[in-house]
């Protein structure tokens, strides 16, 4: 957690009460922030320049091979340039994706914990039948995010407040969610 404002001992002294305690995520988090997700992508292994980069198939006719990039640059400089697309590693990358909206908070043991609504008062679990799939059952506290996270199921994930200062419309409306669907 981030500790903002006061001098460096009231941020120590405020750091050390929380050892050894849990913080609970609706302390840290409100619905309707934005908020940044800082993770570990999918890794894919060595991949070519086609799957990396999306450079185009060379013709059908192509000696020693289509799926290259069809010039790696001119005579000089004599050098590759960093922006010429080459084949190596995709995937398993440090990525910080900005701006995402809570949608919902779910705390363990409480009515908002299911995935009833306001407009929906059906009483059910925000857990899929069956289980979210390569995770299982969610039991404790939750964050509905707007949009795709980075990495596998499981992977740690850091969540940060937002460090731009929010003006436009969609991050500032209110959300009211109606429905949430867990078939």
């Amino acid at each position: 957690i981030q500790v903002n404002g006061g001098s460096v001992a009231d941020k120590v002294d405020f750091a050390t009460k929380l050892f050894e305690k849990a913080v609970t995520v609706d302390s840290v988090f409100n619905v309707n922030e934005m908020i940044d997700t800082i993770a570990i992508t999918k890794g894919r292994g060595t991949e070519g320049v086609v799957t990396r980069w999306g450079v185009t198939r060379l013709p059908r006719k192509t000696h020693r091979g289509l799926r290259k990039v069809a010039c790696v640059g001119a005579w000089h400089p004599a050098r590759l340039q960093w922006s010429v697309a080459r084949a190596g590693q995709h995937g398993f990358h440090h990525r910080t994706e900005i701006n995402k909206k809570v949608y919902k908070l779910g705390k363990k043991g409480e009515e908002g914990h299911g995935a009833g609504t306001d407009f929906d008062v059906s009483n059910k679990e925000i857990t899929p039948m069956g289980g979210f799939p390569h995770y299982g059952v969610i039991k404790e506290d939750y964050l509905m995010i707007k949009g795709a996270i980075p990495g596998t199921k499981k992977r740690p994930i850091t969540l940060r407040r937002s460090l731009l200062a929010q003006t436009s419309r969609s991050a500032l409306e209110e959300i009211k969610l109606k429905f949430v669907d867990t078939s």
